[in-house]
């Protein structure tokens, strides 16, 4: 019996929901693909409609903007590293031993999910690293933020830093650590694949990136 993962999203961030039709998920599957391939800035509703057949008019029942749709791929991808990290600690009593797994989940490469199939992962985490940015760095990121658009990526964050506490309830900056481990790890991995002159890892190096996060880490928790 083959099990498919499903994550509720904020209704706010489409017109209809992508989950719920077979073009809607083409859409999300085509949109991670051009988006990886050519960038947030050169993809287009237009392009998106000739690689799945469609027209403009079709993509935009589901999504007002093509930033909408940019946050929304980005909060699942939020909400499925949450779970991640919940099935990989679920029967880990030890703090630091779960925390190190979280590190470890953050610095490798991801693989491919099967239970999610119009979803590639691998391909998602590439447009998290040098896209992911983009969905909250814009004038209007108080107005998204009423609207609850950043909660996957917010909880995510909190979830790491709950880990935080486990390993050192007296810490004093477990929000500000787990955002920083989140995006220092995506950073290493865009600085040593384009970058290299900023990093100290080259392009096989992640298992070295995750034990810099450790270091980086428990020596602040310490």
């Amino acid at each position: 019996m083959e099990l498919q993962l499903q994550i509720k999203m904020n209704k706010k961030l489409f017109l209809r929901d992508p989950e719920q039709t077979a073009l809607g998920k083409k859409i999300i599957q085509f949109s991670i693909e051009l988006i990886n391939k050519n960038g947030f800035e050169a993809f287009t509703f237009k392009k998106l409609a000739e690689d799945i057949n469609s027209t403009e008019a079709g993509i935009y029942r589901y999504f007002e903007n093509k930033h909408k749709l940019l946050i929304d791929i980005t909060a699942w991808y939020w909400s499925w590293l949450e779970y991640r990290i919940m099935i990989h600690t679920l029967n880990v009593k030890d703090p630091v031993i779960k925390l190190k797994k979280v590190i470890q989940l953050l610095a490798a490469t991801v693989e491919d999910d099967i239970n999610t199939s119009h979803i590639n992962e691998n391909i998602l985490h590439q447009i998290i690293i040098a896209e992911g940015s983009k969905a909250y760095l814009t004038k209007h990121v108080s107005e998204d933020n009423k609207d609850q658009f950043f909660k996957p990526y917010k909880d995510l964050c909190a979830k790491v830093g709950e880990i935080i506490l486990e390993c050192n309830p007296a810490y004093k900056y477990p929000k500000s650590l787990s955002s920083t481990i989140v995006e220092m790890a995506h950073f290493q991995n865009f600085f040593m694949n384009h970058l290299p002159a900023l990093t100290d890892f080259g392009k096989e190096d992640e298992a070295k990136v995750a034990t810099y996060l450790d270091e980086l880490v428990f020596s602040a928790i310490k």
